[in-house]
């Protein structure tokens, strides 16, 4: 079960359908190569062994027949003329006869005298031998050197075993026959017969046979595979369609989906623009309530301020990714002292009641120098770490440190904004994959999780700070306790 859930895991495409098919299409050729060369290799054999046992049977007949007919002439030895005619014919016809078959090469009849070898295929030769008429008996012939060497060899072999030999010759198909002479038990030598037996047609039918059932074979099994393939290729287009739509669909979902995150997304901008104008828009209503002759100037210039934030948010909730002129710029030049001081004092200190439930402690470095930055993205930063230690203190009363300080050497303002409370939840410090603080990822929150719309207002600094003006923002526990947060600027 655990094997064919492996598989499951795989999906099998047209190419590998082909792959497997020409696969197994080359096996079967290679297979049907190997077992025609194994059948080839045991029809030789066979072909081997049957040529040497026929040209034994032979061989065995010829000499059978010249010993029965010696036997005959052994038992009468007074002929006469017209006898000895009719003997040298006989055995002219068993010594000689032979030799018309196309597979006999040579017929001789060796006889072994002692002083040398008398090599006869001639009936009156063997008949003068036979009679004992020439002492010096020269009618011989020449034979093949290696049959008498031999010969030579195994002449004791014969008279003691009485034994057929046959030797291959120079040729392998040709076979050196030798067959003991012993008529009327009397060894004299050996029958000799060079054959040449040929049975290649036998082969050539099997191999042609073969073939022909092969051929069969292997179209049968190629039709069969190509008709698999042909099911299989369909199978698989109709797969590959019906995963097409799947995934038209799938895309038309998703589609709809990342539309339904951007309207989300958007939704989540105009609520946090609506709840930051809406703040201010309540004091600029109190500043025009309490304008007259003596505060104009000063109400005017706060509610400009006021003004300029409120569009510079809404300004930002229209552009996702706003051009980078509106951001940074020589035609800026910001202090942020001055920014900070404005934030305690008009945002976060504007109602006499706050007085008892927060507290502002300002160390602020005069030698600050001026920003090339818009002031309201300034604004955009800090507002909201301000107002996340106001929110997740958890103390009675939150006290919160600004301080800034500028290194000239290596160019930098630091601001630090930490407060005396509870501090961070360990689990919005932890990094993701990015290597950005889980607490500055979106939708990610210090408050409590049935508030909605939370988890924005660190989300926008950070994106600001480090992704568009290119500063590093951090957050993390101090020893002594509390939250702070890092503003590292370039300048």
């Amino acid at each position: 079960m655990k094997l064919f859930s492996k598989f499951e895991n795989y999906q099998f495409q047209l190419r590998h359908i082909t792959i497997i098919f020409g696969t197994l299409i080359i096996f079967q050729l290679a297979l049907s190569i190997v077992n025609k060369e194994a059948l080839k290799s045991f029809a030789l054999k066979t072909q081997n062994w049957y040529q040497k046992d026929s040209a034994e049977r032979f061989a065995n007949l010829i000499a059978t027949s010249l010993e029965l007919l010696t036997d005959s002439f052994k038992e009468n030895k007074n002929l006469d003329e017209r006898q000895k005619l009719k003997l040298i014919n006989s055995f002219n016809i068993i010594l000689n006869q032979p030799m018309l078959h196309q597979n006999v090469d040579e017929t001789a009849l060796i006889i072994d005298k002692g002083e040398g070898l008398y090599v006869i295929n001639d009936g009156e030769a063997l008949l003068d031998y036979l009679m004992e008429e020439k002492t010096n008996f020269e009618k011989t012939i020449s034979i093949n050197n290696k049959a008498k060497e031999i010969f030579l060899k195994l002449s004791k072999k014969f008279k003691e075993d009485e034994q057929i030999y046959s030797f291959p010759s120079e040729k392998e198909s040709s076979f050196l026959i030798f067959v003991p002479f012993i008529p009327r038990g009397e060894y004299m030598g050996a029958l000799y017969m060079k054959i040449s037996p040929d049975f290649s047609f036998l082969t050539r039918e099997i191999l042609s046979s073969y073939e022909e059932i092969g051929l069969l074979y292997l179209s049968l099994i190629f039709i069969g595979l190509l008709t698999m393939y042909f099911i299989s290729s369909y199978s698989l287009k109709e797969r590959d369609e019906a995963q097409k739509k799947f995934f038209e669909e799938h895309e038309k979902r998703f589609k709809e989906q990342i539309e339904h995150e951007k309207e989300a997304a958007f939704a989540k901008r105009i609520y946090h623009a609506h709840h930051k104008a809406e703040k201010i828009v309540g004091f600029i209503k109190e500043d025009l309530i309490i304008l007259n002759e003596k505060n104009i100037d000063e109400i005017k210039r706060r509610i400009t301020k006021y003004a300029n934030f409120i569009s510079r948010v809404i300004y930002d909730m229209k552009w996702y990714e706003p051009p980078l002129h509106t951001i940074r710029g020589t035609i800026f030049r910001v202090n942020l002292n001055e920014i900070l001081v404005f934030l305690v004092e008009n945002v976060f200190n504007r109602a006499e009641k706050t007085n008892s439930i927060y507290q502002f402690n300002l160390e602020l470095d005069a030698a600050l120098p001026p920003l090339s930055i818009n002031e309201y993205i300034l604004w955009e930063i800090i507002e909201p770490l301000i107002q996340n230690c106001i929110d997740h203190s958890g103390a009675e009363k939150t006290i919160i440190n600004i301080t800034t300080k500028a290194d000239y050497k290596e160019r930098k303002i630091y601001l630090k904004i930490k407060d005396n409370g509870k501090g961070f939840d360990a689990s919005v410090l932890e990094l993701d994959e990015n290597g950005k603080k889980q607490l500055f990822n979106e939708n990610v929150s210090t408050k409590l999780k049935e508030l909605s719309h939370r988890g924005y207002g660190c989300y926008i600094a950070y994106t600001i700070a480090v992704e568009r003006c290119g500063w590093q923002l951090d957050a993390y526990n101090s020893l002594e306790g509390g939250a702070v947060y890092e503003l590292i600027i370039n300048f």
